[in-house]
């Protein structure tokens, strides 16, 4: 199933909710220049400005591309790792089906390190930048959908403090499932899943027109909001726990653990931001 939109009103503007999309949107077109797949990795502005978990859990440790035709190059390949990092340890393959460990050195040569910004800016910047064209439309849809009415539920310093709070984590929940990963997380899908959260909390009875496909068609449909978001929190956690029995290290997927750190942080959390109640939405729904 795929939302819409719901049948929610808001009092007000949504001006943080409008901001961070036109945010997102700017900097994926002007500063990544992107394509439209999902894969984040071989941009390079994503590989600098993203979060690493390897670099977050390496403190002074960098990550970056190995130049083509090298012999680092040759073992990333065979390690299934898009990137290397120093004082990594590769498992390798052997032609025998065993396993080998080979140990990058501690520092690379200033040739082929990029000089980064600091590990705790990119917890915040991987926020704004996506992997292509249909991550960044998927995320913002349901940012437009979901993020006005919890922007409208409470005030706006609030609501961009729930936000960044959400997406750090819903990285905190990635980096704990794969503290070793060698991919950049990147995207808004993190700090958006807090506010489906927040939303499935505050308003699990408003109504949100989906699309629903069944085999080779679709039908569109009127949802409880709850409905919605909770079989979307549980496509994550399938997934999710299918990951757990995947090799750690070098997984480029989507982000599965982020989305549901960032779902349970919204959940929890929701109550202690939000001050504004909706009473359009009390007197609609008291009796549904």
């Amino acid at each position: 199933m795929f939302p819409i939109k719901d049948n929610l009103p808001t009092r007000r503007f949504p001006v943080l909710t409008v901001l961070l999309i036109v945010a997102c949107t700017i900097i994926y077109f002007a500063f990544e220049q992107g394509g439209i797949g999902l894969g984040p990795v071989g941009n390079e502005r994503v590989i600098e400005w993203g979060a690493i978990p390897y670099e977050i859990t390496h403190p002074g440790k960098e990550c970056v591309e190995p130049p083509p035709g090298t012999r680092i190059a040759a073992l990333a390949e065979r390690a299934g790792t898009p990137l290397v990092c120093e004082g990594q340890e590769l498992r390798l393959t052997t032609a025998f089906g065993g396993e080998a460990v080979v140990k990058l050195p501690d520092r690379f040569p200033a040739e082929l390190t990029r000089g980064d910004p600091p590990t705790w800016l990119t917890l915040f910047s991987s926020m704004f930048l996506h992997g292509g064209l249909l991550h960044l439309a998927g995320n913002m849809l349901f940012l437009w959908i979901f993020g006005n009415n919890v922007e409208d539920s409470m005030g706006r310093l609030r609501f961009i403090a729930f936000y960044l709070l959400g997406g750090l984590a819903a990285l905190v929940a990635q980096v704990a499932f794969d503290p070793s990963a060698a991919v950049p997380t990147v995207g808004a899908s993190g700090a958006i899943a807090a506010v489906l959260g927040g939303y499935a909390l505050l308003y699990p009875r408003a109504r949100v027109i989906t699309v629903v496909f069944v085999l080779f068609f679709f039908t569109i449909v009127e949802l409880p909001a709850l409905l919605v978001l909770g079989m979307w929190f549980l496509v994550q956690l399938f997934y999710g726990a299918a990951e757990l029995g995947q090799p750690l290290g070098g997984s480029g997927g989507v982000a599965y653990f982020a989305h549901i750190g960032g779902f349970l942080f919204g959940l929890l959390a929701i109550k202690a931001f939000a001050n504004r109640p909706n009473r359009e939405y009390d007197a609609s729904y008291a009796y549904w």
